[in-house]
């Protein structure tokens, strides 16, 4: 669809060019300046697939990852896709058969907050590179220039069941940059990870972050706005009110030609946001801030996609749902400053039972490999105060829940024919902590074989050194 949008853009500016005259030369130079200008996307996915064999997983427990569950199911995987569900299927000789009974097959999890590469292992400060604090408003820095792909904390998540993560920018700033969806697959260059079509993102924080960091109590720069929770609207509103004039100059230019506006950096991914075109993630703890955050995202004309950590969702469960806006949270992180003091444990149930997009999330580099065990606590916590969640509508919080939050679902999220094959073999209940993931298919590729150790991979950082890899 992206593709066909830019395509059809280009095509009504070379229309516009020819209606206005001027010899051909003129007109080809113009067109090329156009569509330069209309590069939505410069830093291309170059991923590619790693080489994979025709599987059926044969006779497994199946969590579709849309809220069912099948019990004697197979699984078929082909070319990438998976291909089809059902039981007792017939397969030609060339395909391999895996006994799946007393297993677990669910659709890979996917961290939609995440910044592995960003904020990698080892923890050193010559790689940390998830924050431009420089100023409150860097809307302009994309995650992906800072990732590090050799990351060993990729690897590390691949074997607790993540098949794609978004790699966030902090949330030190009002907008704090773009982030970057890709396939958990080691490559040389972040590019070979991107998710292919998957859109842009742009992280931004409310609450208490940008003011710490940027005004009160001597942060790294004292004296500078925002001061407090005032400041930090108004400095959204600010922003918001220069991009819409920054659209309006490019949206004039489309229509009527003349002198192409001057590009900026910063002004373009807000200005992504206004078009549709880069969604909304937003780290926001209080139930109040993120009401008030979804007034200013009318007062502008855009749509938030989901508010993150947000451990007072509960509090406006129906307003979340009522504006299809995805809540990520925690299962139990709180209290560890004065916005998270009122978390509770049931608030993923809670926000769930309102019918709004409830997601299990991790924000940290040992989280992201034990997510399953995340939902579970979540899951627990529900049912002890009496909200009757089905371990299969669970598992959309890991899967189904944060592909939609990134604009991903009609390739991955859930067991589906035709949909990327991000399947996890689990050795037993995905709930439960003595379950671990056995086999992780990326695109039907087999990425970790947890009986296989010499086959699973290990970043190009590692090689050589005393314990490389998962398994020590």
């Amino acid at each position: 669809m992206k593709h066909a949008l830019r395509i059809a853009g280009a095509a009504a500016l070379l229309m516009s060019a020819a209606a206005c005259g001027g010899n051909d030369s003129e007109n080809d130079k113009s067109n090329q300046n156009q569509e330069a200008a209309f590069n939505k996307d410069p830093y291309p996915s170059t991923y590619e697939p790693y080489p994979s064999n025709p599987i059926l997983l044969q006779d497994a427990t199946v969590y579709d990852g849309l809220g069912s569950v099948f019990e004697h199911y197979d699984v078929l995987l082909r070319d990438g896709n998976i291909v089809e569900l059902g039981e007792n299927l017939e397969v030609s000789d060339d395909v391999e058969v895996i006994d799946a009974s007393d297993k677990v097959v669910t659709p890979g999890i996917i961290d939609n907050h995440s910044h592995l590469g960003v904020y990698p292992s080892p923890s050193v400060s010559s790689l940390q590179d998830g924050n431009e604090i420089s100023a409150p408003v860097t809307a302009e820095v994309w995650a992906e220039h800072g990732a590090w792909p050799q990351d060993p904390g990729f690897t590390r998540a691949l074997a607790g069941g993540v098949t794609s993560l978004q790699i966030l920018p902090g949330s030190a700033n009002l907008f704090g940059g773009r982030g970057v969806i890709v396939k958990n697959v080691l490559s040389r260059t972040v590019q070979g990870m991107k998710f292919p079509d998957a859109p842009y993102t742009l992280k931004m924080a409310c609450g208490e972050n940008p003011k710490r960091v940027y005004g009160y109590g001597g942060g790294r720069f004292p004296g500078g706005a925002p001061y407090s929770r005032m400041g930090n609207l108004a400095g959204y509103r600010s922003s918001w009110i220069q991009a819409q004039e920054y659209k309006r100059k490019w949206d004039k230019w489309e229509d009527e030609g003349g002198d192409m506006p001057t590009r900026d950096l910063e002004l373009d991914t807000l200005k992504g946001v206004l078009d549709g075109d880069i969604l909304v993630h937003m780290h926001c703890y209080r139930a109040d801030e993120m009401a008030q955050i979804i007034d200013m995202s009318k007062e502008f004309g855009y749509k938030i996609t989901a508010f993150h950590h947000a451990v007072e969702s509960y509090k406006i469960a129906d307003k979340l749902a009522e504006e299809e806006i995805c809540s990520s949270m925690w299962a139990d992180w709180w209290g560890f400053k004065m916005e998270a003091y009122d978390g509770i444990r049931e608030n993923i149930p809670l926000v769930h039972q309102a019918g709004a997009c409830a997601i299990v999330h991790s924000d940290s580099d040992i989280g992201i490999q034990r997510l399953n065990q995340e939902a579970a606590k979540a899951l627990a916590d529900g049912r002890r105060v009496g909200i009757d969640i089905s371990k299969a509508d669970a598992w959309t919080w890991l899967s189904a829940n944060p592909a939609k939050s990134l604009g991903i679902f009609d390739q991955t999220g859930s067991l589906e024919a035709g949909k990327d094959a991000d399947v996890v073999v689990w050795s037993g209940d995905p709930f439960s902590v003595y379950s671990q993931a056995e086999k992780v298919y990326v695109d039907g590729a087999l990425m970790f074989d947890r009986d296989n150790p010499d086959f699973n991979p290990v970043t190009d950082f590692e090689l050589g050194q005393p314990g490389e890899g998962d398994m020590k």
